[in-house]
């Protein structure tokens, strides 16, 4: 049986935390190569520690020339990075910092597989839904997140100059018959400006702007506050700690709140299903949960590299179906074709959108003009229904 009476935690971190300053840059690099080719190839790493970023991984584009010369400019996209997050620190500063470019060109047998539409590597891949929040998503990671794009306004705009880039939050929420009632507790870390500021300082700026975020009764006279519990936390970002793409996997999701295929989304260009199947099945746990065919919906797929086909579709409602979820597994290849090529062209894959998913979730977001987030939209509604 389910429980209904729990407290539950999740953690974010901002653009600025050392293994997001990697995301952003990977997935700006894959942005460029897809500006410059839809069909681009890129699977992009990057390290970041004091003073240093390296770059490798295999990238293609259908033009080998043409290839040669982009990669000149790989070294200036990870300073445009750095630079709008905000790094200008004496051991990691976006003018300064040296940057190491070891992309290759993809391997082919890699692509053997992938240019005959199969899928670009082997694997299983989750999408998760729940009503308990309008986006569709977990309530802890999803309010986690915005404490942190919030904080990260207010540093831009300059409303709150003493705060910096890096930046971690988590939130304990309490569900009381399945929902979330109430904030036990609070932690935020966030590097600022000076080593005179106290903790209590610190609280004393970002305490009105959480409250701002989360919802009106959630924090209460019991909630526990934990804002830089160490004390001092002047030195962050890779100069702090080292960063590497791909090591937030948690918060790129749903907080734990569901499974987790194990592979991570940055610097993958939509070939490789680990991002695109991903971003599917978010797409249609969401649309299940949207269309009231259950409050609660994981969706499970998996491939096979070269293979075109997802190799199973896998749903549990959790005990809050209408319908049973045999039925939904039957309908979803009714209403979406999710072979590799299939699932690229129905949420419109082939554009620069990724550096924008680098922080703060890349589910839970609002749907953009420019294709932005397709995944979160809810236009499959009618179709679902109408095949269960």
């Amino acid at each position: 049986m389910a429980r209904n009476n729990y407290i539950f935690t999740s953690e974010s971190v901002s653009e600025g935390h050392p293994d997001k300053v990697c995301d952003r840059i990977s997935d700006a690099i894959l942005d460029a190569f897809l500006a410059e080719e839809p069909n681009a190839r890129v699977a992009c790493e990057t390290f970041a520690t004091s003073g240093m970023v390296v770059i490798g991984g295999e990238v293609g584009l259908s033009d080998p020339q043409r290839l040669k010369v982009f990669m000149g400019d790989i070294g200036n996209i990870a300073r445009d990075c750095i630079r709008d997050i905000g790094y200008e620190q004496e051991k990691f500063h976006w003018n300064t910092c040296h940057v190491l470019n070891f992309l290759h060109e993809q391997s082919a047998h890699i692509a053997q597989g992938v240019d005959r539409d199969g899928a670009g590597d082997q694997g299983i891949m989750f999408g998760y839904a729940v009503d308990e929040t309008p986006e569709l998503m977990p309530a802890p990671i999803q309010y986690s997140h915005a404490i942190l794009r919030r904080l990260a306004e207010l540093r831009k705009s300059g409303a709150e100059p003493t705060l910096k880039p890096d930046a971690k939050s988590q939130i304990s929420l309490r569900y009381e018959d399945g929902k979330p009632v109430e904030v036990t507790s609070i932690v935020l870390s966030t590097q600022h400006e000076s080593e005179d500021q106290t903790s209590d300082d610190i609280r004393a700026i970002v305490e009105p702007h959480i409250r701002e975020v989360l919802p009106s009764g959630w924090i209460t006279d019991k909630t526990e506050w934990w804002v830089n519990p160490t004390g001092t936390f002047v030195i962050g970002g890779p100069d702090g700690d080292a960063g590497l793409t791909g090591r937030k996997i948690i918060v790129d999701t749903y907080g734990g709140a569901a499974p987790h295929g194990g592979g991570a989304f940055s610097g993958k260009d939509p070939t490789k299903v680990d991002r695109s199947a991903a971003y599917a099945a978010r797409y249609l746990a969401k649309n299940v949960v949207a269309a009231g065919l259950a409050r609660r919906c994981t969706l499970q797929l998996s491939y096979a590299i070269g293979v075109a086909k997802p190799l199973s579709i896998y749903v549990d409602t959790h005990g809050t179906g209408e319908v049973a979820p045999a039925a939904i597994e039957a309908a979803i290849p009714q209403v979406m074709d999710l072979t590799p090529r299939g699932i690229r062209e129905h949420l419109g894959l082939n554009r620069p959108i990724y550096q924008r998913t680098a922080a703060y979730g890349h589910f839970g977001r609002e749907p953009e003009a420019d294709g932005g987030f397709s995944w979160e939209r809810t236009d499959l509604v009618e179709a679902l229904k109408k095949a269960v």
